[in-house]
């Protein structure tokens, strides 16, 4: 099979998951685009209470459902408070690194549809003025919006229909470089999910069926905890499709797909994390396998919620996680290819 010449329709779809804001707690929108996406692929797809978004597949085999889960909320931010001289203090949504914020233009949601724009600054935010704007904490007793609006009060910006509990979402600022590398925030894990709408294309185009029934999840809650905790009930595995770790003490590349062993709450399965070493090896796939010593994810959630399902964890790797991400093509590209040797399509 010829995956490169799905390349252009991977850019493009992660092009456009990243270009709507979808803190975990804010996902409608992105929902309703991955709703629209896939049944115009021609899948039978739906959104579950809790705003899962999830493809039924059926396998050669119904009897063992296997699924993959890729999420496509993100880290945010909230209003927390509103200050005297009408600037928007903030509360993180999952963990962005704040000090990475500084200087980022954002929008502003209101409860009544009303989208603003504005800039995450430093309450220290000018040299010329204040002695301490090198060296001030960058944390969220001291950080704040300033709205793009004329406003000199917290009443001013009340008029606005702002309050406390709006949604704050920070610019990705997207680029796909000639040399192949994607910079972007919340590559983590959008770039995923458009891998999984990726193979669901390929997977349709070609008429080809995985060997087992199997769910092709969005979850929308990943970044706060419990994305996976609603998946449907009968997976007796679960391929989790998540940024891979680079840096310290790590193996992985952004040009290699990382088969993560172990993570804050353990080993995955032995038999699937060998499966898919085993599968990398096969198919002469960029592989690498880690350990994520500070990392959890929708795996986590499934075992909590009680799930009897074995579990392991794929992702092209990823530099400066829940920072200004970056991978590269050939990243997921290897790790979009092991997705379809999991499920038996190649």
């Amino acid at each position: 099979m010829n995956f490169e010449q799905y390349q252009d329709y991977l850019i493009d779809t992660a092009t456009s998951l990243l270009s709507i804001d979808s803190a975990s707690g804010f996902t409608s929108n992105v929902a309703d685009y991955l709703l629209k996406t896939i049944e115009e692929l021609g899948y039978p797809v739906f959104k579950n209470n809790i705003g899962n978004v999830i493809v039924t597949i059926e396998g050669e085999d119904n009897t063992e459902p296997v699924a993959l889960s890729a999420h496509v909320d993100t880290l945010g931010l909230m209003v927390r408070s509103i200050t005297s001289d009408g600037m928007l203090m903030i509360t993180s949504i999952g963990s962005p690194l704040l000090p990475s914020l500084d200087g980022e233009y954002c929008n502003i949601h209101t409860r009544d549809g009303r989208v603003y724009t504005g800039t995450i600054l430093s309450l220290s935010p000018a040299v010329h003025v204040f002695p301490d704007a090198s060296t001030r904490d960058r944390d969220e007793q001291n950080m704040a919006v300033r709205i793009d609006e004329i406003v000199h009060s917290k009443e001013d910006v009340e008029a606005l229909g702002i309050h406390a509990g709006d949604f704050v979402c920070y610019d990705p600022k997207t680029t796909f470089t000639k040399s192949g590398f994607l910079k972007s925030r919340f590559i983590d894990d959008k770039a995923c999910s458009a891998l999984e709408l990726t193979l669901l294309k390929i997977m349709k185009d070609n008429d080809i069926k995985p060997k087992h029934k199997t769910y092709i999840c969005f979850s929308t809650h990943e970044e706060i905890g419990y994305g996976g905790a609603t998946l449907p009930k009968d997976i007796k595995e679960l391929l989790v499709v998540d940024m891979g770790c680079v840096g310290l003490d790590l193996n992985c590349t952004e040009e290699q797909v990382s088969i993560c062993v172990k993570d804050s709450s353990g080993p995955f399965d032995y038999e699937m994390t060998t499966r898919l070493v085993n599968l990398a090896k096969k198919h002469n796939l960029d592989a690498v396998t880690d350990i994520y010593p500070r990392y959890s994810s929708d795996a986590l959630a499934v075992w909590r919620a009680g799930y009897d399902t074995r579990a392991a964890l794929i992702g092209p790797g990823v530099q400066a996680s829940h920072g200004m991400e970056r991978t590269h093509i050939k990243g997921l590209m290897n790790t979009l290819e092991l997705c379809a040797a999991y499920l038996e399509l190649i």
